[in-house]
């Protein structure tokens, strides 16, 4: 079984992964800072308790473009496209004294962090709106070791991690194991018994892809993709607490699983 067909959860949660949001310490500095997948998430763990939409000190906010780069008193500015050492949030955060280093009540940045920061203003200090707002491109596909391997381009993706951690791909599942992970993956279920003999006797060229439109057609595939988002509402059917009383969100509930259903 050679063909690679991912879910959206499983691209979902790549296209995370690729776009390095909250990215390991030890991970190289990128050779274009994006202020979104770069900078925005120091900004939002580190400066955003004070400078942020909730509470301000003084009139530096780093939420909104027009205020981080205002003029400040005495003609300083917080960030100085294209100069480092004359951008106030650089001098700062690189500070080693009480009260003068940022954040003032938090832990200090990492090396990794000042040196995005230093970067990207370096660069510019371009800004960009919420990513939600923003029309997404298609990028080009990354360069790989063994370009025979890729199928698809996500495949490109994948494969180029792996380069970077010196790993090489996993050999090729076998079609009960293929079957097991796409039934979980998309209906948070196990395959019945006589869906699997019908897998492994279905010798067809799309035996995977008739597999994985019979999964998503499946009522299942919307109650799974919505438990994430259920739960990050944290849904109940009842307010669970004391009396315990009757709630009514589960209109709500089937209206998020039917729009997974159609699409």
């Amino acid at each position: 079984m050679e063909t690679r067909v991912y879910s959206k959860a499983a691209v979902a949660g790549l296209v995370l992964a690729i776009s390095g949001i909250q990215a390991a310490p030890e991970e190289a500095i990128p050779a274009r800072i994006e202020f979104n997948r770069d900078v925005r998430p120091i900004l939002s763990d580190k400066c955003y308790t004070c400078h942020g939409p909730g509470k301000q000190m003084g009139t530096i906010r780093f939420d909104r473009e027009e205020v981080a780069k205002h003029e400040l008193s005495g003609g300083r500015h917080a960030i100085v496209p294209g100069d480092p050492g004359k951008s106030l949030m650089v001098q700062r955060i690189t500070a080693t004294g009480p009260g003068v280093r940022m954040p003032l009540n938090g832990e200090p940045l990492s090396e990794r962090e000042v040196a995005v920061i230093k970067k990207w203003i370096e660069q510019g200090a371009v800004w960009q709106k919420h990513w939600s707002f923003i029309p997404p491109l298609r990028p080009e596909l990354a360069k790989v070791s063994d370009a025979k391997w890729p199928r698809n381009g996500i495949d490109n993706f994948v494969l180029a991690r792996l380069d970077r951690e010196g790993l090489k791909p996993a050999p090729q599942a076998d079609r009960a194991t293929l079957l097991r992970r796409v039934s979980f993956d998309l209906t948070g279920l196990p395959p019945a018994p006589a869906e699997l003999d019908a897998f492994i006797a279905d010798k067809s060229a799309n035996t995977y892809e008739k597999v994985v439109d019979r999964l998503l057609a499946s009522p299942r595939y919307g109650e799974r993709m919505a438990f994430t988002w259920l739960e990050a509402a944290r849904y109940a059917d009842t307010s669970g607490y004391q009396s315990d009383g009757e709630r009514f969100m589960w209109r709500w509930r089937d209206w998020v699983i039917n729009a997974f259903n159609q699409n």
